[in-house]
């Protein structure tokens, strides 16, 4: 299972969700089939692999909370640095 974080190529947001499959749900937020980020049509910047779903679920809520929120910009620093 992943968690995975994509940022909006048009606006600054956004949107932390899990997958057993990232590439394939890639796919599908940027092809718009995705009502919560289909306006924003966002990119990956961040992924990572768990063992299973409860692990990924447990590190998808972190990622939402105010800690999590600061290691994405943190990220986000990085990414753009690189």
């Amino acid at each position: 299972m992943f968690v995975y974080v994509l940022r909006s190529s048009i606006a600054n947001a956004e949107y932390v969700g899990m997958s057993a499959n990232p590439d394939q749900r890639l796919i599908e937020h940027n092809n718009g089939e995705v009502r919560s980020t289909a306006r924003l049509r966002p990119w990956i910047i961040y992924q990572e692999e768990h063992e299973n779903r409860l692990v990924a679920r447990v590190r998808e809520k972190y990622l939402k909370s105010a800690a999590g929120r600061r290691f994405r910009k943190c990220l986000r620093t990085i990414s753009s640095a690189g």
